[in-house]
């Protein structure tokens, strides 16, 4: 539990800080891969050592990408520069990708069924931990402190994560010989590099999605993921098994994350941008406006979790999901006079729809045998993180494009001055000196464009809405078997 706050946090702890480190390192032109670096190797690498724990152990793996990530903590905290501290992230990065979904696959073979969907809204509040505190860390540490102290305090709680978590856990493990399949592992993350580096270059360098380097990288992913299948076909222990993909959960639960991910964090992630913008709110506080947002995914990720052993997941699924549906239209409502309070109920709505979300790896880990859990729940996550990445990328240029579209036509009431004072509006910043009336104008064309990726959002979660619906029709249930005297999870239809 530890080392998931902590990783998470990292992400939010370093993009407050992000100015202060520029200021101090210099290499204002890798601003952005500080983010993408990280993002990119966790990724790429989650679902290789979902594998290894499967094969390896839970705690081996486990510990080893917590060294990983203090590895990564250490590079980041005494770098000179910024190439070092890329180097840095993106250990930190590798290690991560190993943190979150094993901690979700070790609590789930602690715990009967039972007692995890119980309790299953923890892993809900901690991943709203890092959203609370990481503004406040990040800004304390780069101002009070030393931006380095934000890796590097990361050193003595992943000692004690992992010191915890060797004497805690234990684990039995039948003796085999294990058989990895590397060459499935290298051509998969060297597939995922080369699909995922082109959203990362599009936000970051500014890549057209036509330019001959973007189209080459995804031409060279596709070919790799081609070769990963036929690879994989012929392993006699393959990282990822393609059984997988005619387990029916698996399938779905995969499609709903990364479609559904796309879409929230896709037009939710910029929100920031337009609360400073068009509401006028300070950067803490616009990033804190959106923590209803969590507040109302905990309540209903508790409440689905012990509706679960009682009712069909795919009933809870999909009534859940209208909630997104409903929030994403009421946001496309939303105008530059909105009130903010207004926002605030339409977040927990939205919260509250997507909430259920939280339990997918209950259903995940009940769905495929416990040898396989490991790189099923990786998989799963691997998508989210996928969806994730494209949305960041995908909504930001339409987002760019709507802006800059609507500027344009502004640009006949606008002085030479005003237009240069404007500058690039991807920093965020309308300058406040212009006439009120221009001013009313350009936050608009902001909300405006703001409406367009709720829109596309709404259609996203309908399509999410859709795909619940197509889950088996099963409750969470754990059988006790008397024969050997332990407990084994298994799926009750109610067909």
């Amino acid at each position: 539990m530890i080392g998931v706050i902590f990783a998470e946090l990292d992400e939010t702890v370093v993009s407050t800080a992000m100015p202060t480190i520029i200021r101090d390192l210099g290499g204002l032109a890798l601003y952005g891969w500080v983010g993408g670096v990280y993002m990119l190797a966790m990724t790429s690498f989650m679902a290789v050592l979902g594998k290894l724990a499967d094969l390896y152990g839970r705690k081996k793996i486990y510990l080893l990408s917590m060294g990983l990530f203090i590895g990564g903590s250490i590079i980041s905290g005494l770098a000179p520069s910024m190439e070092v501290l890329l180097i840095g992230r993106g250990i930190q990065g590798i290690g991560a990708g190993g943190l979150m979904p094993l901690a979700m696959v070790i609590f789930g073979d602690t715990f009967p069924v039972e007692q995890r969907a119980k309790i299953q809204g923890l892993f809900g509040a901690v991943m709203f931990i890092p959203q609370l505190l990481g503004p406040l860390v990040g800004g304390y540490f780069a101002q009070h402190i030393s931006w380095h102290w934000i890796f590097l305090v990361n050193i003595p709680v992943g000692v004690l994560a992992a010191f915890i978590l060797s004497l805690g856990l234990q684990e039995t493990r039948v003796e085999r010989k294990v058989s990895v399949d590397w060459y499935g592992a290298i051509i998969l993350v060297a597939a995922l590099v080369s699909l995922l580096l082109t959203p990362v270059l599009h936000q970051t360098e500014g890549y057209a999605w036509t330019e001959p380097v973007m189209l080459s990288l995804m031409g060279v992913g596709v070919l790799l993921l081609g070769l990963f299948v036929f690879v994989e076909s012929k392993a006699k222990e393959p990282i990822l098994p393609l059984h997988l993909f005619k387990n029916r959960n698996f399938v779905v639960l995969s499609s709903l994350v990364f479609v559904f991910i796309l879409a929230v964090m896709g037009a939710l992630s910029s929100f920031p941008f337009f609360a400073q913008n068009v509401l006028g709110l300070t950067p803490t506080a616009a990033g804190y406006l959106t923590l209803p947002l969590m507040v109302g995914a905990i309540a209903a990720s508790v409440v689905a979790g012990r509706l679960m052993t009682k009712f069909p997941y795919r009933n809870i699924y999909g009534i859940s999901f209208i909630l997104p549906v409903i929030g994403f239209y009421l946001l496309s409502t939303t105008h530059v006079d909105t009130p903010i309070y207004i926002f605030v109920i339409y977040f927990i709505i939205l919260g509250l729809g997507f909430g259920t979300l939280f339990g997918n790896q209950l259903i995940v880990q009940e769905s495929v045998e416990k040898e396989h859990s490991g790189i099923a729940l990786s998989s799963v996550t691997l998508f989210q993180s996928i969806g994730m990445t494209i949305g960041f990328s995908l909504f930001g240029s339409v987002l760019a494009a709507n802006v800059t579209s609507g500027l344009k036509g502004l640009a006949g009431s606008m002085t030479a001055d005003q237009a240069a004072k404007l500058g690039d509006i991807s920093t965020g910043a309308i300058p406040q000196d212009i006439d009120p009336t221009l001013l009313e104008q350009i936050k608009i064309v902001f909300a405006d464009a703001f409406t367009h990726l709720y829109w596309i959002s709404f259609v996203l979660a309908i399509v999410s809405f859709l795909i619940c619906w197509f889950l088996k029709k099963e409750v969470l249930v754990t059988k006790k078997d008397d024969e050997a005297g332990a407990q084994e999870s298994v799926l009750e239809a109610t067909l």
